[in-house]
């Protein structure tokens, strides 16, 4: 449950439309509502500004869906992540509304005005097989209402390649930039950008990239002072990070306006 939803529930209190009771039926999964094998924080949404996110890889296909159902009853928009096709064929049966983006692995439920206020985040990979974790990246911050533009295939093997984006990546607020083998993109590309840089090492690569360990470390031995790094094939966390620091600039420009206009 978000702040929207308990803004609308009080408003239909006021009108008369929901009783007193219904409302506090409705508000008594917060802060959290114990399904047995999992606590499902619906505070958090409230307490951050961003929803809780179902993690489903080593879940069940059941748990996923009895989880993901719950959350769609508490309002709001639902995200699973690393799902596979058993996970979608157990929510789908379910919550029919819910959509399975494919190279993502994302199930996701959208039932809020869907926009894109914040951003718009850049979302690079250096190759195609970059692509399925770019994705998460890239499907999560839109869930999460960002703005993205994607920029696929721009390693570093061709540099004319990245350049010609050099549109895209002024306009950025953030860049998630997606590489495996020697992990050398996201150094580049902070040297390009006047914005802050996440960098996700993909475990891509032969045998010495040791499953994205060498990118881990090359990105976190990065010589350019804007790029932060995430965990191995990370995109989920890369655009969730990347969210809030969006929520927390356009937060901060809204109170700065509202400080100038009651100054004059």
């Amino acid at each position: 449950m978000n702040r929207d939803a308990i803004l609308a529930l009080l408003q239909q209190i006021e009108s008369g439309n929901v009783s007193s009771a219904e409302a506090l039926e409705r508000l008594s999964h917060l802060p959290f509502e114990d399904a047995g094998f999992a606590k499902i924080d619906h505070h958090r949404s409230l307490r951050l500004g961003l929803p809780e996110v179902i993690y489903a890889a080593g879940k069940t296909p059941e748990q996923v869906a009895e989880i993901f159902v719950r959350m769609a009853l508490a309002g709001g928009d639902v995200i699973a992540t690393r799902a596979g096709i058993a996970a979608w064929d157990a929510v789908k049966q379910m919550v029919p509304e819910a959509e399975y983006h494919t190279e993502a692995r994302i199930i996701g439920l959208r039932q809020t005005a869907a926009s894109s206020s914040a951003g718009p985040v850049a979302v690079l990979c250096a190759g195609t097989s970059d692509i399925p974790v770019a994705e998460e990246a890239a499907v999560t911050a839109e869930y999460l209402s960002v703005k993205v533009e994607r920029v696929y295939d721009v390693g570093v093997a061709g540099l004319h390649r990245l350049l010609a984006q050099r549109e895209t990546l002024t306009e950025a607020r953030a860049v998630i930039v997606c590489a495996g083998m020697e992990g050398a993109l996201p150094s580049v590309v902070g040297g390009l950008v006047a914005a802050p840089v996440i960098a996700v090492p993909t475990s891509v690569g032969y045998g010495a990239a040791f499953g994205g360990l060498t990118a881990l470390l090359g990105m976190l031995n990065s010589c350019a002072p804007n790029v932060a790094v995430v965990n191995i094939d990370n995109g989920f966390g890369a655009a969730y990070v990347a969210a809030m620091m969006l929520r927390s600039m356009a937060a901060a420009s809204v109170k700065d306006q509202l400080q100038t206009s009651d100054r004059h």
